[in-house]
């Protein structure tokens, strides 16, 4: 008789089977390519509660099992002030999918609530600092969050429409402020519409708006008017005529052509292209 496979086996077997393709398969990719992994790593993954770190969570941990590389996962829920009922949601989900995770508050909403200004913006850069101080905590090197292709490429438009810069999203970096510690995003090649397409097979339920100034949001992707979701639209509309464009605009980052610009910045020091023009050869057919 076949034996009946659990929720939490279940989940597994659909990421290598049925979601190969789309999600296993590009974060290997991004893993290897963008060497985010390493020999005795000790790497926190960071776990909001939505879908997009929760799968995070569940591709590392299958990468752990039968990587050929050893490393060592700790997986960190931050509780920043959530309401009881999304808490709860978190740490079911977190049960049901196997993934012993460890918890820590802080009171970051609150914190927020009284500063005034942009409350995403503080929220994230706050978030981002306990993350690396506990992480450090325990004993990890590396941090990863759950930053999908979507959102690279989301990013890049954004900086460009709205922030009058081409700047992308790495998929690592170094902390400025904890030393030796990194970031990475091993989702940086996973498409978002693998990710939902998996949560809606296994019939999963994630937290989406907890933040309680966001708290009327609906489970809509499209719903909103942030500029985030303004470029969502955007390329939504522009992939009607062209379903390569995503992919054309994410290969452009990695495929950027210094010689063509008028400027630049490196460094933090901004550059020109009549800094060294003069000495610089022709540019094909002019």
């Amino acid at each position: 008789m076949k034996r009946e496979l659990t929720k939490t086996q279940q989940v597994e077997q659909s990421i290598i089977k049925k979601f190969r393709k789309d999600l296993w398969n590009p974060f290997i990719k991004g893993v290897k390519q963008y060497d985010q992994i390493r020999h005795g790593d000790r790497i926190a993954v960071c776990i909001s509660g939505g879908k997009d770190s929760m799968l995070l969570a569940k591709l590392m941990q299958q990468l752990q099992r039968h990587s050929e590389v050893p490393f060592e996962l700790v997986f960190l829920v931050m509780d920043p002030g959530y309401n009881a009922e999304n808490m709860a949601q978190v740490l079911h989900n977190a049960e049901m999918l196997g993934l012993p995770v460890t918890v820590f508050k802080t009171d970051i909403f609150d914190t927020v609530a009284g500063l005034g200004g942009s409350p995403c913006y503080l929220c994230a850069r706050m978030r981002r600092g306990h993350l690396y101080k506990n992480a450090k905590e325990h004993g990890c090197n590396k941090i990863a969050l759950g930053h999908h292709f979507n959102d690279v490429i989301e990013t890049t438009m954004m900086g460009m429409l709205y922030g009058a810069q081409i700047q992308a999203m790495l998929p690592k970096l170094h902390s400025t402020n904890f030393a030796g510690m990194q970031l990475i995003r091993p989702l940086y090649a996973v498409r978002e519409k693998g990710i939902t397409a998996w949560r809606d097979y296994n019939g999963l339920r994630f937290i989406q708006c907890a933040c309680r100034f966001t708290e009327y949001c609906t489970t809509d992707p499209d719903s909103g008017g942030s500029k985030r979701q303004t470029v969502k639209r955007l390329l939504k509309n522009l992939a009607k005529e062209d379903p390569d464009i995503e992919s054309h605009i994410f290969k452009s980052i990695h495929n950027v052509k210094l010689d063509t610009l008028p400027g630049y910045k490196q460094g933090g020091v901004m550059h020109s292209f009549l800094d060294n023009f003069d000495n610089r050869p022709a540019l094909g057919r002019v």
